[in-house]
């Protein structure tokens, strides 16, 4: 294995630039009074500074993207026959996402099961994921509102990177995680860690023993799934979601997609776009009827899923990373972790009352 690297803080964005005059460089940076992973340019303002406002995914999974391109025309000598070209559209550029935190590149893993989950091939989200170096930042400084240490993660862990930045005195010290990301270091003008590389473990281990407290929030896939039917409960942790669907946009792992054709005379594109499960619209069924036209059903949905549902059919893997953000940017501070809690004592004073 490489042995690790280390940059200068002032050598850092010159580096970046260097790269992203072979490949799309994709960093957080402020805009408009947020900070958002964009493409970086000599122009670009990057912020290293907590977290950013929203999640990585878009890097591999876009909010919208034409995934092919079609054109009706006549039949050649028979004009009552219509005929269908279709041309694919795949990404075919190499990019490198650089400052996703820790909990982001574990949402990279929530997607491969998905969307890499063997016969079941995603080639748009497989291609990005092919040709995107995933570069994560250590957290230096977690917020009251991560719990990654809650869901199986932690501050400086290294599922879904390539890479590994952890911030030391003067710079970082960069490791390899990956074949892929060892290959990649390789070919940079970087200098040895050396002596560095303690004090980089010594950082991650600092911050993962300054996380904020809680118990596990895995292995509630049984006492969630318990309260399926309970409208009563789900009606009461609802009541206050505006289902702006906010936390569903923001989260590193939800995946919900929907696809449209747009047609303007013979030639079109089929287009995919984020969904969310939190919106009226994304049950309602073309005759009118829906399975879930209540708040409380899609909330029961939205926490099924990411405790009970997923981790079922992903040997107990949860598709919630502990990010924090859906506790942060919710209009009126819905707190996934108090729900789970909540959820979770609900079911055992249920099963304690039945065994009365």
């Amino acid at each position: 294995m490489l042995t690790a690297r280390y940059i200068a803080d002032d050598k850092l964005m010159p580096w970046l630039l260097s790269l992203a005059e072979t490949r799309q460089v994709l960093a957080p940076v402020r805009q408009g009074g947020q900070t958002l992973f964009a493409p970086l340019d000599a122009d670009s303002q990057l912020d290293l500074e907590g977290l950013a406002d929203a999640s990585a995914k878009a890097a591999l999974l876009p909010r919208c993207e034409t995934l092919l391109e079609f054109h009706y025309s006549k039949g050649e000598g028979v004009p009552s026959r219509t005929e269908l070209e279709v041309r694919e559209t795949l990404p075919d550029r190499d990019a490198f996402l650089f400052g996703a935190r820790p909990c982001d590149a574990k949402g990279f893993t929530v997607f491969d099961r998905v969307y890499d989950g063997g016969s079941r091939r995603d080639i748009y989200y497989c291609t990005r994921r092919d040709k995107t170096i995933v570069a994560a930042l250590a957290c230096t400084d977690p917020a009251d509102t991560c719990f990654c240490n809650r869901v199986g993660g932690g501050p400086g862990d290294t599922d879904g990177s390539d890479i590994l930045f952890t911030p030391v005195e003067g710079g970082y010290v960069i490791e390899p995680v990956t074949e892929r990301g060892e290959a990649f270091l390789a070919e940079q003008p970087l200098v040895e860690a050396e002596g560095r590389l303690e004090e980089a473990r010594q950082v991650r281990k600092d911050v993962a023993e300054s996380m904020p407290g809680g118990d596990p929030l895995g292995g509630a896939q049984g006492e969630v799934l318990r309260l399926f039917d309970d409208q009563e409960f789900w009606g009461g942790v609802a009541a206050k979601c505006l289902s702006c669907g906010a936390c569903s946009y923001l989260c590193p792992t939800c995946y919900c997609f929907n696809m449209t054709d747009e047609i303007n005379g013979d030639d079109g594109v089929r287009v995919r776009t984020w969904d969310n499960c939190m919106s009226f619209q994304f049950t309602l069924e073309g005759s009118g009827h829906n399975p879930r036209n209540g708040k409380a059903q899609r909330m029961r949905n939205r926490i099924g899923h990411k405790f009970s549902y997923y981790p079922e059919l992903h040997d107990g893997n949860l598709a919630c990373v502990g990010c924090g953000r859906c506790i942060v940017h919710c209009p009126v501070s819905m707190d996934v972790r108090a729900i789970v809690a909540q959820a979770r004592d609900r079911a055992l004073a249920k099963q304690e009352h039945a065994n009365d």
